[in-house]
């Protein structure tokens, strides 16, 4: 995927020290603070024959995600679970670094970053989604396509997700005879929380929340932090760079705080608890 693939060196070099610049005057390049995030919107409800779907964009990063819902065997040792799975693909014309192929490294850490976040947080109650322990359960599958790349693909993914999640309608399944049979009925996702990540990057001394591309290309490390209603649940750090301990406990106060902003709109939107 590539898609924070860097410029030629010298124009990332002049390109950084206009940021940094910037920075020294307390703002970013497009003008936002450091712990601004940019314009949020969420639509659910996008694909008419998924089980559950929403459109994130976020700034001009821009993702679609989908729910399939089906039957088959639950994972080794999670006998008494159903299961769930999240994948992400980068469409080709998402960004001019984009090639066709097999997904790479950075897409594969795309998928599990949102899936871990949405696995600890234990948003959906896979419990309640058995229909014979240890042999059949709900198979509950979450396809993320990122339309347009300009940053901060792991927040805009993971807000896709959680909103295709809180509004998905799955299929009720009974055992007749042995066989799956579909009622042709549909229930909610038994959720449990919202999980909100919240990435940042280092560039220099400073912190940055929603990273856009060019901030991402320039960037010294990357840490994304979800939480959900109960606290903190999961943690990323990404990049060549490090971060100090006073960085850590301030880009955890900053993920708890705009995750609360996040998870409110999440609510309203989705109408989650009405």
């Amino acid at each position: 995927m590539s898609t924070s693939k860097r410029s030629p060196i010298i124009v990332e070099h002049l390109r950084k020290q206009q940021m940094l610049d910037s920075m020294a005057k307390d703002k970013r390049i497009d003008g936002r603070a450091f712990d601004e995030l940019r314009p949020l919107e969420i639509e659910v409800d996008v694909i008419k024959k998924a089980n559950g779907s929403a459109l994130v964009r976020l700034g001009n990063s821009e993702v679609i995600a989908g729910i399939k819902v089906e039957t088959g065997e639950p994972f080794e040792g999670l006998e008494n679970k159903g299961a769930l799975i999240v994948s992400a693909e980068v469409l080709p014309t998402a960004s001019p670094h984009v090639e066709p192929g097999p997904p790479d490294e950075e897409v594969i850490e795309l998928a599990r970053v949102v899936d871990r976040g949405v696995r600890e947080s234990e948003t959906v109650d896979l419990e309640k989604l058995v229909l014979v322990e240890g042999k059949v359960v709900y198979t509950i599958f979450v396809d993320c396509s990122v339309l347009n790349a300009d940053g901060n693909l792991f927040d805009a993914t993971s807000y896709a997700t959680v909103a295709a999640i809180l509004t998905a309608k799955i299929p009720i399944f009974e055992m007749q005879d042995g066989k799956v049979v579909d009622t042709g009925n549909t229930m909610p996702m038994p959720v449990t929380t919202i999980p909100i990540s919240v990435t940042q990057v280092k560039m220099g001394d400073a912190m940055l929340i929603d990273p856009t591309a060019e901030e991402e290309a320039a960037m010294d490390a990357r840490i994304t932090i979800t939480t959900s209603d109960e606290g903190y649940c999961a943690l990323q750090k990404g990049y060549t760079g490090s971060f100090t301990i006073e960085q850590i406990k301030k880009a955890a106060e900053i993920a708890r705080i705009k995750g609360e902003e996040v998870r409110a709109k999440m609510k309203e939107i989705t109408k989650y608890g009405t």
